[in-house]
């Protein structure tokens, strides 16, 4: 994977050589390089990963699998290796059978002094979960699951829920993510990482909540119905590009809110 923009990283030469940049005009970035490109900054920070493909749509057959490639996993396994939460809508968590996040030997650098993996957040309103899959089941005793819910979901299945899992409640009617994000900040777990799906994204860009977006673009051409990387109400957010990278006609691009 090269960097092809900007052209020469923002770092020293040997903080650069030392961060995996094998070249200061563009070189390859093994893991360690990918880790220091996409360092969070200091302090409560939630960020958007997303892939979709040239022409903008964010799943091929109704899963965001059939867009990804080896360098897309490959920053996807460095994103989740760099967040304290991995936060993810209800439906993404069911059309994508998530599990717990499991330990790789790779974050053991990037993890120093925190959990061995993230732990996942579920934000959903009415708890439709099911609380017997391997995302409850086979979470670490330390890092349960944690389920954002609001104060109108059914009290029976938040009853369940607390069971099973870490439980927010944040909204009386709806979620209210602004204290959602509070609550988990509050839990020492301030760098967020957001995987969608695009409901949630749209949410979260309405609360004016998302600091950064993490977007891959597949060559691939899909079209039909699937949605863009957010699916709510008309925002307005300026972003600044920080950087690109590519490979095998992959781009995998950084963006920050500009204000």
């Amino acid at each position: 994977m090269r960097l092809i923009h900007p052209r020469v990283p923002a770092v020293p030469e040997p903080a650069a050589e030392s961060a995996g940049i094998s070249s200061r005009d563009g070189g390859d970035l093994d893991l360690a390089g990918l880790a220091h490109a996409y360092a969070y900054p200091g302090g409560p920070w939630l960020r958007v990963n997303m892939v979709a493909s040239a022409d903008g749509a964010t799943w091929l057959a109704g899963l965001s699998g059939g867009l990804s490639g080896k360098g897309d996993r490959k920053v996807f396994g460095v994103l989740r290796g760099l967040a304290d939460v991995i936060l993810a809508g209800a439906e993404t968590v069911r059309s994508e059978g998530y599990g717990p996040a499991r330990p790789r030997e790779s974050w053991r650098a990037l993890r120093e002094g925190r959990p061995a993996a993230p732990v996942i957040a579920v934000v959903s309103g009415r708890l439709e979960l099911d609380f017997t899959s391997p995302l409850f089941t086979e979470a670490e005793p330390g890092a349960r699951t944690i389920v954002v819910t609001c104060g109108a979901a059914p009290a029976d299945r938040r009853a369940q829920a607390a069971r099973h899992a870490d439980v927010i409640v944040a909204g009386d009617e709806r979620v209210d993510l602004a204290a959602a994000v509070k609550a988990l900040a509050e839990r020492g777990l301030e760098r967020v990482l957001c995987e969608g799906g695009a409901r949630i994204n749209g949410q979260l860009a309405a609360a004016g909540l998302i600091d950064e977006l993490c977007l891959t673009v597949s060559p691939l051409l899909v079209g039909g119905g699937a949605v863009r990387v957010l699916d709510g109400p008309d925002v307005l957010t300026g972003l600044r590009l920080v950087h690109v990278l590519e490979e095998d006609g992959f781009l995998f691009t950084r963006y920050v809110r500009s204000s």
